[in-house]
């Protein structure tokens, strides 16, 4: 069965054109007997940028989520993204959708038994970096505790807390109660739950923090 395939090219500035990129990326899908399904373009917008301020990139993403494509062509690696953080992030997603990627400068095809195993090596480096970030936020929620400075979202003054509990005994929503102290409808329900436990005779969980 023919391989779906999802072209992507872009180009950081008006006055270049992707028509180049499209019709490499064409004729190695025709050698290959490849179905083109999708052709994603993004024009005048640079890799640097994240995927919510590329539209073809963005939709790209959504197609892989859906499988709706086998594999991912595209012309040089620096085409899907100049942010190693992103990079590693997509790389991801097509290893978790298992989509296939073909990059024509970096003569990566992981269709074949080498690039696949290039690409699993890819995934390696990407899971190492996780296991990077990981270790890096708890040494660094550590070394907070250790300083004494106090973790997570900061509390309400206990006047806006009384003024919580007043509204909603008086029976207003919790949308309402945020809309009218100006603050989340999340707060409204932690301070109107630790209520309900301070009344019950258990410890809040602030308190038990």
């Amino acid at each position: 069965m023919a391989k779906q395939v999802a072209i992507y090219a872009r180009v950081s500035t008006d006055g270049q054109t992707t028509e180049n990129q499209l019709r490499e990326l064409r004729a190695v899908a025709e050698r290959h007997g490849w179905v083109i399904r999708h052709e994603f373009v993004d024009k005048g917008i640079s890799g640097a940028k994240g995927r919510e301020h590329r539209p073809a990139f963005h939709a790209l993403c959504n197609a892989v989520a859906r499988r709706e494509v086998d594999l991912i062509a595209a012309w040089a690696v620096d085409r899907l993204g100049r942010s190693l953080q992103d990079l590693v992030g997509f790389l991801g997603e097509l290893h978790a959708k298992r989509v296939d990627l073909y990059l024509h400068q970096q003569g990566l095809d992981t269709t074949t038994p080498a690039g696949k195993a290039m690409f699993q090596m890819m995934g390696v480096f990407s899971e190492f970096e996780r296991a990077m970030i990981v270790d890096r936020v708890k040494a660094g929620l550590a070394r907070a505790m250790a300083q004494g400075r106090r973790l997570g979202r900061p509390r309400l003054d206990t006047t806006t807390e009384a003024k919580v509990r007043t509204l909603r005994a008086q029976g207003l929503g919790m949308c309402r109660i945020g809309q009218t102290l100006g603050i989340s409808s999340a707060t409204v329900k932690r301070v109107v739950d630790d209520a309900a436990l301070i009344a019950c005779g258990i410890p809040s969980k602030t308190e038990a923090a």
